[in-house]
């Protein structure tokens, strides 16, 4: 099963220079996924939020490249949120775990690596629903 402990901190490499830092990502090196597609959030309003789904099989890894805000992680029985604020340090959220960014600085640019493509079939977008696919899940283990 899942769990909100899969969802780990990721230090990326960070050249500092007096010139200006310099933080590059690596396919498969610098994160636990080949990565297939990148977007960016940006001028999102301090109240609200973005996410608050879950994935059936796509990883992904969130970056605060400017600003911060949190990003809040449920395993179905457990939540916590992580506040993002570094470009060189990215989340890695795995398959199946509920998460939404929340709490939006003014001016935050959040940057998303997925392992795949765009496919709306992947989504989890209804908490209920995901709340009986985890519970699903849980019985098949036992």
């Amino acid at each position: 099963m899942p769990a909100i402990s899969d969802c780990k901190l990721y230090e990326l490499p960070k050249i500092t220079d007096p010139r200006g830092n310099l933080t590059f990502i690596e396919s498969d090196k610098h994160v636990p996924f080949a990565i297939q597609r990148v977007f960016y959030l940006y001028d999102v309003p301090t109240e609200e939020s973005r996410g608050a789904h879950a994935h059936h099989t796509l990883n992904q890894l969130i970056i605060c490249l400017s600003g911060s805000f949190d990003v809040e992680v449920d395993d179905g029985k457990n939540r916590t949120r992580i506040h993002l604020n570094r470009p060189w340090k990215g989340l890695h959220v795995p398959p199946l775990i509920w998460a939404a960014e929340v709490n939006f600085d003014p001016g935050s640019v959040a940057l998303i690596l997925a392992s795949d493509m765009y496919n709306e079939a992947d989504y989890i977008r209804d908490y209920d629903d995901y709340l009986a696919l985890m519970k699903d899940l849980a019985s098949k283990q036992d």
